[in-house]
């Protein structure tokens, strides 16, 4: 039988409901999900922030009581809650007896707001001073918080050539300046206090490593007094046979002696469990043993796998996230064997898990569901939605579930990726057709894809491309093997796989090579860039943000990545500028032969606009056809709902272009230089 209601069109110029506008006007984006750091309130309110494109960008903190389905905005206009340490952010939002304390982003000041509707005030004093991932602490009238401070004071005064990082105290009321608990390392992160106020633990590294390489895990006796720690003691966590690159992550406290901890010692990011009071021959208690990393790599703070769930009767356990699952652990026996397990009906993907007032919460998605913050009854199992992260719905006729495949790559070496279909219930490609093939290369480089739903992926799937978003060697997930695949082969394992996955799809009928094109962001815009200038498969590509100069990122990045090229590039300083030549396609422009098109924040201090500048002019005046869009007022990825707009509708539109397509959507037009008449 044939659905008269289906068309037969070519891949590439199907009619989509999934428009730019609803990527990123009907959406936001959820961060920082948190619960009232006060324990005895305990009362199931849960807060959040979310990125409203829609208000150029703005973040607004939200929050919904026991109850309730309705959200209620915080942020007063003209505020917007984001940090800018390590400029990811991340862990800008605290909690605590209802009063809500935020890092403001045009000033970096952190501000106390007591209600939805009431003024916020600022309790840090003037300054470049960034704060994130604040903990708060009730052991004294008025209590404390602590922070990671990133202190950019030094640099513009001329003290320093980069901001010095280091944990501070900030009083609740502003009462008092930001006194210093821990400094000296290049990096801090996860201060997190006992229940008891007794203890405090966190994270530190130094240059050249990143928070996924070689760490520390800390702790120190407080002075009840003043908060700081008794006789400037620090202790360090030592793992038996961990060895120097031991990652460890994401500390917190089950009891007042009992720390909890992310680390790869096993081969994989697992849950482990110390007993502090036994000293370093204290055994590390691994409460969930699995082959499977349970944690992603700390860009952004606030980023814990894990929380800690006290019920009305009494005791603490340790909730901890593993798939679509949320595992309940007993801390204190060190039992590998979970006192229960629940799985959260109808999502894969569980971010910032939070216990509060008898409910876990979450920012939840699926492969057909965007994310969500959920309200989740363990025991019943029930799941209340209170906030989408999209609130348009579309048939799944026209959604592409991600379909993970391994297939194989340079050196015999086996990579991963997510493989979506074209997919649209109104069309049918002619017979024997193949579709045009968007190869997607993720940032970082060392971080993920993620088969949960994107609308931004979902565009492409919709309008008749296959997309393949790719993980190759250096990406997480996999295993600490795998993740550090990628170390001194940055520009060599990511160019093989991204263009290994092409030959793959290819040989399957899966797609057709010599429609094959590719994107990224950021590091993932390097890649890009990379597989035109030392690679030949791919007819277009597309830079988002993306890195061309290597020697110019060393030079001109921020503090936060500065020494990141020492570990992706080169063992050696003399290996490292070798390859800052050898592997910069801004280098090899000659070696490009097909279409570029570039899109940047005029902002952005991670990757300057000049890199996208340079490459922009030397592609176009070797006279192929390309196209350079800039943003005001956008920096390291793209906020304002305008510029998400045009970003999505003008790569289409060059891609169609080139491979002769009549787009469907009408009304978008992007400057092509160098474009051949007969396009």
């Amino acid at each position: 039988r044939i659905d008269m209601a289906v068309q037969e069109a070519e891949y590439g110029t199907w009619k989509s409901p999934v428009t730019a506008s609803s990527v990123s006007s009907a959406g936001v984006y959820l961060f920082d999900l948190t619960v009232d750091s006060n324990i005895e309130l305990n009362d199931g309110t849960v807060y959040w922030i979310e990125g409203r494109p829609a208000e150029a960008g703005r973040y607004v903190v939200c929050s919904c009581p026991t109850g309730s389905t309705d959200p209620v905005s915080w942020t007063p206009a003209g505020l917007s809650a984001r940090t800018r340490v390590h400029e990811y952010g991340g862990g800008a939002l605290l909690v605590y007896n209802g009063a809500v304390y935020f890092s403001n982003m045009a000033d970096q000041r952190v501000y106390r707001q007591d209600k939805p509707d009431g003024p916020a005030e600022p309790v840090t004093p003037e300054g470049e001073y960034f704060y994130a991932d604040g903990c708060y602490a009730a052991a004294s009238a008025g209590g404390r918080i602590y922070y990671v401070r990133e202190d950019h004071e030094v640099v513009r005064s001329g003290l320093r050539k980069e901001a010095e990082n280091c944990l501070v105290l900030v009083s609740p009321s502003g009462a008092q300046p930001p006194q210093v608990v821990a400094s000296g390392r290049d990096f801090y992160s996860s201060p997190r206090v006992s229940a008891d106020c007794s203890k405090l633990a966190w994270i530190q590294w130094d240059h050249p490593n990143m928070p996924w390489d070689a760490t520390q895990l800390c702790w120190a006796a407080l002075d009840p007094a003043t908060g700081l720690p008794v006789a400037n003691a620090i202790n360090t966590v030592q793992v038996t046979g961990g060895g120097p690159e031991l990652n460890l992550q994401y500390p917190a406290w089950a009891s007042a002696n009992r720390l909890l901890y992310i680390g790869d010692q096993s081969g994989y990011w697992n849950l482990y469990s110390v007993d502090t009071a036994a000293g370093t021959s204290s055994e590390h208690a691994s409460l969930y043993p699995a082959k499977q990393d349970l944690a992603s790599p700390a860009w952004m703070f606030g980023q814990h796998p894990h929380c800690l769930e006290r019920p009305a009767g009494g005791g603490t356990r340790v909730l901890l996230v593993s798939g679509d699952s949320v595992l309940r652990l007993d801390a204190e026996s060190g039992s590998a064997e979970p006192l229960a397990q629940f799985k959260v009906s109808g999502y894969n993907s569980i971010k910032y898990p939070k216990w509060s007032g008898g409910y876990f919460y979450a920012v939840a998605s699926s492969a057909v569901s965007p994310p969500a913050v959920i309200r989740y009854r363990l025991e019943s199992g029930s799941i209340e939605v209170l906030r989408l992260s999209n609130s348009l719905k579309f048939d799944v006729g026209y959604i592409s579930v991600a379909q993970p495949i391994e297939f194989p790559t340079a050196n015999g070496a086996t990579a991963h990726a997510y493989y979506y279909p074209p997919r649209n219930r109104d069309f049918v490609a002619p017979s024997g057709s193949r579709p045009p093939l968007l190869v997607r290369a993720h940032g970082g480089p060392t971080a993920a894809a993620s088969p949960s739903l994107s609308l931004k992926i979902q565009y492409w799937t919709s309008r008749g491309y296959a997309l393949a978003d790719v993980d190759y060697r250096g990406s997480t997930g996999y295993g600490t093997v795998y993740r550090n695949l990628l170390r001194y082969n940055w520009g060599i394992a990511d160019v093989d796989d991204c263009c290994a996955v092409v030959r793959y799809l290819a040989n399957k009928g899966l797609a057709d090579p010599r429609r094959a094109c590719i994107d990224g962001g950021s590091a993932g815009g390097y890649t890009t860039l990379a597989c035109l200038a030392f690679r030949d498969t791919f007819s277009a590509g597309a830079s988002h943000y993306g890195v061309a100069d290597l020697q110019l990122l060393r030079a001109d990045t921020h503090k936060f990545e500065s020494r990141y090229l020492d570990n992706l590039i080169g063992r050696t300083p003399e290996e490292v500028s070798r390859a800052c030549v050898e592997r910069s396609p801004i280098h090899h422009v000659d070696k490009i032969s097909c279409p570029l098109i570039l899109f940047q924040g005029d902002e952005d201090r991670i990757v300057p606009p000049n890199q996208a500048e340079l490459m922009f002019a030397k592609v176009r005046e070797k006279g192929l056809p390309c196209a350079y869009l800039l943003f005001p007022g956008e920096q390291h990825g793209f906020r304002k709902a305008e510029n998400i707009n045009k970003s999505l509708d003008g790569q289409f539109y060059f891609f169609a272009k080139l491979f002769g397509f009549q787009p469907a959507d009408s009304g978008i037009e992007v400057d092509i230089v160098n474009l051949p008449s007969d396009k």
